[in-house]
């Protein structure tokens, strides 16, 4: 019976995958249609509207996708906004004639503190102009709030609700469900803060990494507070009790506390901006998205020689060449063809990792130093850049990040499993080997380490970690024992790592690409350039069809286990030697 159940689903499963198959088809061809008949125009009076609620927030999307945002996601999940394309229409609409205001809806955008600052500052560039910006939502998370500060008027739903109550960062530990199923972990580090492995051998924190995590959590938070309170014009002590006491727990409460100007419906918010652009009211309020006024602008210095390489690494680092991740392989290859390009006068990495094998950042490191004894080298942190994403950006010349990036976590760290009590006496499955030598079965999952080969293995990650030591004193130009001082594993925000010599300069990408330009002493002669190139936007449909698919089959069959899933996933990725951060830090 159970076959004939097996069959059964199968054909179940082929025949929903081929009506999905139908309709994904002829929804393309809708959408394509659609499309191709759409010519981008711009009236008078017009309004960009940038809505980013439930949209997750990464360095770029497509440069020529069809802005699935008007026809909804075809897949579920979440859709993306891309950060150069964002800052693109907002600089498009601060100088554009026609372009009136901003209205901004962030509520539950999904993005990382430094991320949210870069586009905050774009739209507080915005404002220079006279021009307004007014936001709405039903419900703002912390984040969404944050960004949507910025706005001289904010509104919220009369029965919506405000998160904005500190952050927190949470980690899941993996100790007592190895202890269940029979799997040991043995783990090989340097430095009393590289706690990347303590979820698999540790039911709570250590005191070090509680240490570590409250340190920058709160200075990340307190820049969020002091940008808050700037910008509604409330005094930092009493945002700060605000934001401690959660004291806004009811709409009513944002009003009284001054989060927000006023409780209004969404009809309501329309006619506040007919009103600001002097129509009547059953007038339709002209506006217009960001791929489609981003499409308008024209680009900068189109034919110029004075080139700038903007090379986005974002992801884990892995060796091979691997898409959607920081591949040793692809990123090499990137920033060599940047180095031989005699166009390309200077090299911006924009680093966005939480690291990963230090045999593949090792390999990306070099063609940063080669690429440095050539022409200028910059690097420009995003939300995350550290452990192996600092060990690639330590050759850089000049090192940019937000006050909020978290970035150090220098160390380094080691992960094995003993699965013998698993297979022998869960499973039943027993094993036998013949050698040739006495190491020939190294490090064999189907028994206990030997004392020799823990000796190797260790000895290995100590050096690795004197060579991370090495690489960042010599990018730095500072001692190795100076460096030493700040690394151990430790993570910080930008702020600190400036105060300690791992940053030079505080701000975002712009600010990475103006201190190239000057460097090369191009004045406005320049152009910027972005690497590596992006797929055809329908292969890339493709990819994340196919990945949905396979991730809500796998949250069906597994329900409340699927985070569990994700993360003995990722252990598999764990090859080698890592230089990874303490922790999958997710902030919220």
């Amino acid at each position: 019976m159970k076959f004939l159940g097996n069959v059964l689903a199968v054909i179940v499963g082929l025949f929903v995958f081929t009506i999905l198959s139908i309709l994904l088809f002829f929804g393309l061809i809708g959408i394509i249609a659609a499309s191709g008949e759409k010519e981008v125009s711009l009236d008078d009076n017009t309004v960009l509207h940038l809505n980013l609620n439930g949209r997750m927030l990464v360095e770029r999307t497509s440069e020529d996708d069809l802005n699935f945002g008007q026809f909804g996601n075809p897949f579920g999940g979440s859709m993306q906004a891309g950060m150069i394309n964002l800052k693109k229409a907002i600089r498009e609409a601060k100088t554009n004639e026609k372009i009136k205001g901003i209205y901004l809806n962030t509520g539950l955008i999904l993005a990382g503190q430094a991320n949210l600052l870069e586009l905050r500052e774009e739209l507080e560039s915005f404002k220079e102009s006279g021009k307004f910006i007014l936001a709405y939502d039903e419900a703002y998370g912390e984040g969404g709030y944050y960004l949507a500060s910025v706005a001289d008027e904010i509104y919220l739903n009369p029965m919506g609700a405000i998160d904005f109550n500190g952050l927190a960062s949470e980690v899941i530990f993996l100790k007592g469900f190895f202890e269940k199923v029979g799997i040991k972990p043995v783990v090989f580090r340097v430095g009393e803060f590289k706690s990347a492995v303590e979820p698999y051998i540790l039911e709570k924190m250590s005191p070090e990494n509680r240490l570590q995590t409250e340190y920058f959590l709160e200075d990340i938070n307190q820049e969020m507070i002091k940008a808050v309170a700037d910008s509604r014009g409330l005094s930092l002590d009493s945002m700060a009790t605000i934001n401690d006491q959660m004291l806004v727990r009811e709409a009513e409460d944002a009003v009284t506390y001054n989060l927000v100007n006023r409780l209004t419906y969404e009809d309501e918010v329309h006619a506040i901006l007919r009103e600001k652009l002097g129509l009547d009211e059953d007038d339709d309020i002209p506006t217009i998205n960001a791929t489609d006024l981003g499409s308008l602008a024209k680009t900068k210095n189109l034919t110029s020689k004075n080139r700038i390489a903007v090379i986005l690494a974002e992801g884990e680092i892995v060796s091979g060449s691997v898409d959607g991740v920081i591949s040793s392989d692809k990123f090499a290859k990137e920033i060599r063809k940047a180095r031989k390009d005699d166009d390309i006068k200077a090299i911006v990495l924009r680093v966005n990792s939480p690291g990963g094998s230090i045999l593949a950042s090792e390999v990306i490191w070099r063609e940063m130093s080669e690429a440095k004894k050539v022409k200028p080298v910059y690097v420009s942190m995003g939300e995350v850049a550290a452990s192996g994403g600092y060990y690639i950006s330590a050759p850089a010349d000049t090192i940019v990040a937000q006050p909020n990036t978290i970035t150090g976590s220098i160390g380094i760290f080691g992960l094995w499993f003993n699965v013998q009590e698993l297979i022998n006496d869960k499973l039943g499955v027993t094993t036998d080997v013949v050698t040739t030598g006495e190491l020939s079965d190294f490090m064999n999952v189907a028994r206990p380490l030997t004392e020799v080969e823990k000796t190797i293995v260790q000895k290995s990650i100590e050096d690795g970690y004197e060579k991370f030591i090495c690489r960042v004193a010599e990018g730095r130009n500072m001692s190795p024992e100076a460096v030493k001082e700040v690394a151990s594993g430790r993570v910080w925000t930008g702020n600190q790592a400036k105060e300690r010599g791992l940053v030079d300069v505080l701000g975002g990408l712009d600010t990475t690409i103006d201190l190239a330009a000057k460097r090369i002493e191009a004045g406005d002669d320049y152009r910027v350039i972005y690497y590596p190139q992006q797929k055809p936007w329908f292969e890339k449909l493709m990819e994340d069809f196919s990945d949905n698919v396979e991730a809500r089959i796998l949250q069906a069959q597994l329900g409340e286990y699927y985070g569990l899933y994700k993360n003995l996933e990722k252990v598999k990725t764990y090859q080698g030697i890592q230089a990874r951060m303490p922790q999958e830090i997710k902030i919220k």
